[in-house]
């Protein structure tokens, strides 16, 4: 008689269980229906776990931002949590632009960009002539109290051009081709101009990978990439800044007190690390040894405050964010779409793997920031906006987006 009681009493618990778990499936798939175009139940694996590595980049990023600037923030703003504040600002209209992005068709976010890519274009040139310089580099424009960077923000509307470009390249007239070529050459000398080495670099590295996986040939990409090598050195040469850099990147340690001084400091940071680091906000070289720690040199805070075991394991998250991104690559279902995916995962990947060499004396001094992480609105808004970009290619590459026209089909 207890056992039969026992096995009641079991399945009343398990039949409740059930019921939870049923409810909750339900309610959250009602969530995500009115917030994204499709219910969770039917995104594809790679969107859902796409959605939850942005989410602990972000929260990452605020937590490190947090750390590393503090003691310039309260030194030099009288507020422990300026900066922290701001890039949490910043973070609300990313997260808006991420949800508008995800919620719009690849296909027009196109008939719009093509307007704000020469707006930013236009912005980019005015920069050269009228920008203020932090550092040697004319890269701000001040508009009212906004700072702009029109090098940040107009990287995801050139991965839209050039993938409309790549997309239909063998369809496309021979003169069509050399004025496309033309302008965004001319861009990348914009942003070399100001100077901006890593970002010209960074861009010329979008476009030949993206000109690859659309079918250009390789003998014209070998054209292209020796002539872009051309003419980063000629900037070299002709701009002691850049020079500086280079020289003291060779060997950080014959001038550790001028040239090599940001190099030195972040090598230091990153050995002083060890193995499980000093923990979390227990940086030394955050105390005003090393400059710009919570922007071009982040990482090095990260590597002293976590260690290499830390580091291994965001260089194991940037892996599986690739890997995320491949898959969504390969079950896109037009060359538009696939091609928009990888430059989302050039630009997000590169671009940190960039960062990272930086701060560990694998490449010459630069600033470029590391997404979602360095301080930025410019950068956190252009990261989002890519993000949700390649969320939205994962969507649609289910099929249903467009199809089906009412939510009621998925009831």
């Amino acid at each position: 008689m207890e056992i039969s009681q026992e096995k009641i009493k079991y399945k009343r618990i398990s039949k409740r269980k059930k019921t939870f778990s049923s409810n909750y499936k339900k309610n959250l798939s009602n969530l995500t229906e009115s917030i994204f175009p499709l219910p969770w139940t039917i995104w594809p694996y790679e969107a859902k776990i796409l959605v939850v590595l942005i989410g602990i980049w972000s929260i990452l990023g605020i937590c490190i931002l947090g750390s590393s600037s503090w003691w310039v923030a309260s030194r030099e703003m009288g507020n422990w949590a300026y900066f922290l504040k701001k890039q949490i600002i910043w973070t609300i209209p990313g997260i808006v632009l991420f949800y508008s992005v995800v919620n719009t068709n690849i296909r027009n976010l196109l008939k719009f960009s093509r307007i704000i890519f020469f707006v930013l274009f236009f912005l980019l040139l005015l920069t050269n002539i009228t920008g203020i310089t932090v550092n040697g580099s004319s890269r701000w424009l001040v508009l009212g109290n906004l700072r702009l960077q029109p090098s940040e923000l107009i990287k995801p509307f050139l991965i839209l051009e050039a993938s409309n470009l790549f997309a239909h390249w063998n369809l496309i007239k021979n003169d069509k081709k050399l004025i496309s070529i033309f302008s965004f050459g001319l861009l990348i000398l914009l942003i070399l101009k100001q100077p901006n080495l890593s970002t010209a670099s960074l861009t010329g590295i979008l476009f030949w990978v993206m000109g690859l996986c659309g079918g250009v040939k390789l003998s014209s990409l070998s054209s292209f990439a020796s002539l872009g090598f051309i003419t980063g050195c000629i900037s070299i040469l002709n701009n002691e800044y850049q020079k500086l850099r280079v020289t003291s990147f060779i060997n950080p340690w014959k001038d550790q007190q001028e040239s090599g001084f940001q190099l030195v400091q972040s090598l230091l940071a990153i050995g002083s690390g060890g193995l499980f680091g000093q923990g979390f906000g227990l940086s030394i070289q955050k105390l005003q040894y090393l400059p710009f720690m919570y922007t071009d040199f982040i990482f090095a805070i990260f590597a002293e405050e976590f260690g290499l075991l830390g580091c291994t394991l965001f260089l194991g998250f940037l892996a599986v964010f690739s890997y995320i991104t491949l898959r969504i690559t390969l079950k896109c279902r037009n060359n538009y779409t696939k091609l928009v995916s990888i430059g989302c995962g050039v630009l997000l990947i590169g671009q940190s793997i960039m960062h990272i060499a930086v701060a560990t004396g694998s490449m010459p001094t630069t600033g470029l920031p590391l997404p979602f992480i360095s301080y930025g609105g410019n950068s956190l808004i252009a990261s989002f906006f890519i993000a949700g970009m390649l969320l939205r290619c994962s969507l649609e590459s289910t099929g249903f987006i467009g199809r089906i026209s009412t939510r009621k089909t998925f009831n």
